[in-house]
């Protein structure tokens, strides 16, 4: 699944419901999520626990995005198309930080 098309589906299963929480609390959610993904790495909870709270912050993301209006995947393609941002080049050849 595509990005795009990954985002249209969660709008279809979610739109009605993200859209009525609202842009502001769907970020918190978005954050819950991360925290609840680091939680579960810190913890060593194994690759089956990671899998799902990783898919629970690529789902809230792209809710987000859709009550933000964000095309996602525009956005996406728009910066990291090319390669990186800031060298344009692939793979990356930036100094590590």
């Amino acid at each position: 699944m595509k990005i795009g098309e990954a985002q249209q589906h969660l709008d279809k299963v979610y739109g009605e419901r993200d859209r009525a929480r609202g842009v502001e609390r769907t970020f918190l959610w978005l954050v819950s999520e991360m925290g609840e993904l680091s939680d579960a790495y810190i913890k060593n909870k194994g690759p089956g626990q990671l899998d799902e709270e990783a898919a629970d912050v690529l789902a809230w993301l792209l809710s987000f995005c859709n009550v933000a209006s964000i095309d996602l995947e525009k956005a996406f393609t728009n910066k990291y198309g090319r390669g990186c941002p800031r060298c344009r080049s692939i793979p990356c050849l930036c100094p590590l930080l």
